[in-house]
């Protein structure tokens, strides 16, 4: 029994390096830190390109085309136009589940001050005619190269995997139409419908290597409404002549901002911000009208239809009480659904991403109240998930923390992310997220 008990010892001191390596070695849980470096050439020269050459909303078209030719090389089924400019490409790798990613292809009106060699000089005409300069201040440049390289690493690696990955480069995400615009047209009848929908985003408030999710409402509803008050001209040494519009807008403001400190539940997150006021033309002129440009941001539906109801409700009585001779006019421009992320993909993701990142990486990230469209899909009944990308290089994430300082972050004209170490840990993390929950071969 010795001897036995000795030659099962032996064998399984032999076994167990082994056995090690093969854990070590396994495909489930992300690619290795060579496979990322053998396409981390390629995707930064594409994040480099996209962040010098930005699109505005609804104008993506050469970006749109980049990407396209991107999945076309992979060996990807492309269609674009989709929804205007939007782009899907399909890779089918035999039975199994359908996992879509979504990466944003629009930039923002905004003059880039970040000095790097990279910066955009880009400037354009917007939808008004007015020129404008152009930067990838919310990212998307990083997500549309992540997403090549996640594309990337499952075209190489079929043996990994089986069922059908969909790569969807979205258009006009800055303006909270574009899901919405390419599920209109087909997204999810045209092409196969996901079992789950994937999407990273980055963001300052987490240092690069961690990553954090949210479970449920992750970002709000989101409403843009146009308001124009209407009074009567006069002038301006004559107010008794006119309606003054100018102080009908200014006693509105004022009153809206009770929807929310009186009328709403206070375990209820809503807000009603007053972006611009624009009225009159000269000094001693009552103009004849005044407007507004307002966001709405709430999760719940009845709290949403709440601020919307009160906000034309007290733009009415406001006019009567002032004598307005006509109701002024509120439209909702757009809109978007809250982002919701499915509970049960949430912990099932960010299980895989503890084993990959390290418990410690991965934190609950706090609900906002800034909207994404991503939230379209979601609320067509697919099972979604939207986690953040710490981009801010580590050092000065913790100088910062230390000193209070604010970093920049999206939507600002100083946001550059910590360019190499968020495009590798992007394409570590997504590629993780999808290979947990496409089919093993």
């Amino acid at each position: 029994m010795n001897r036995i008990a000795c030659l099962l010892a032996s064998l399984i001191v032999a076994v167990i390096p082994l056995a090690s390596t093969l854990f070590a070695a396994d495909p489930w849980r992300a690619p290795s830190t060579e496979q990322i470096s053998g396409v981390y050439p390629k995707v930064e020269s594409l994040y480099l390109d996209l962040h010098r050459n930005p699109e505005l909303s609804l104008h993506e078209e050469k970006t749109a085309a980049k990407m396209a030719d991107q999945l076309k090389q992979l060996g990807f089924e492309v269609t674009s136009s989709v929804g205007g400019t939007g782009v899907v490409g399909i890779l089918k790798n035999g039975a199994g589940p359908t996992v879509m990613i979504r990466a944003e292809l629009d930039a923002l009106p905004i003059p880039e001050k970040t000095g790097l060699a990279y910066a955009s000089h880009v400037t354009t005409k917007d939808d008004h005619g007015l020129d404008v300069p152009v930067m990838h201040a919310c990212g998307h440049d990083l997500h549309m190269a992540i997403g090549i390289g996640t594309a990337t690493l499952l075209a190489q690696n079929k043996n990994r995997w089986r069922g059908t990955f969909i790569f969807v480069g979205q258009p006009a995400e800055e303006r909270i139409v574009g899901a919405a615009a390419m599920l209109k047209d087909g997204l999810f009848t045209r092409f196969p419908r996901p079992d789950y929908a994937i999407a990273v985003h980055d963001t300052a408030e987490l240092p690069v290597g961690k990553v954090g999710l949210t479970s449920g409402y992750a970002a709000a509803n989101s409403d843009s409404v146009d308001v124009t008050i209407f009074g009567k001209g006069a002038h301006g040494s004559s107010p008794q002549k006119g309606i003054d519009p100018i102080v009908l807008a200014a006693r509105t403001v004022l009153a809206w901002q009770t929807i929310v400190s009186r009328e709403t539940d206070p375990r209820d997150p809503a807000v009603i911000t007053v972006g611009s006021i624009h009225g009159g033309t000269k000094h001693n002129i009552i103009p004849d009208e005044v407007r507004l440009q307002l966001t709405v941001r709430s999760y719940k539906k009845e709290v949403r239809q709440h601020l919307l109801a009160a906000i034309e409700r007290i733009a009415d009585v406001e006019a009567v009480a002032a004598g307005a001779e006509k109701k002024p006019e509120v439209r909702v421009i757009e809109s978007t659904n809250a982002v919701y992320n499915d509970p049960a993909l949430t912990e099932r993701v960010s299980a895989t991403l503890k084993q990959v990142l390290g418990a410690t990486n991965v934190e609950v990230y706090p609900a906002m109240m800034g909207s994404d469209d991503f939230s379209e899909f979601s609320a067509a009944g697919v099972p979604a998930l939207e986690f953040m990308l710490g981009a801010v290089e580590p050092a000065r994430f913790a100088a910062a923390q230390k000193s209070g300082e604010i970093l920049p972050g999206p939507h600002s004209p100083f946001f550059a992310p910590d360019r190499e170490a968020s495009l590798r840990t992007g394409i570590e993390v997504e590629m993780a997220a999808v290979l947990e929950l496409l089919g093993k071969p």
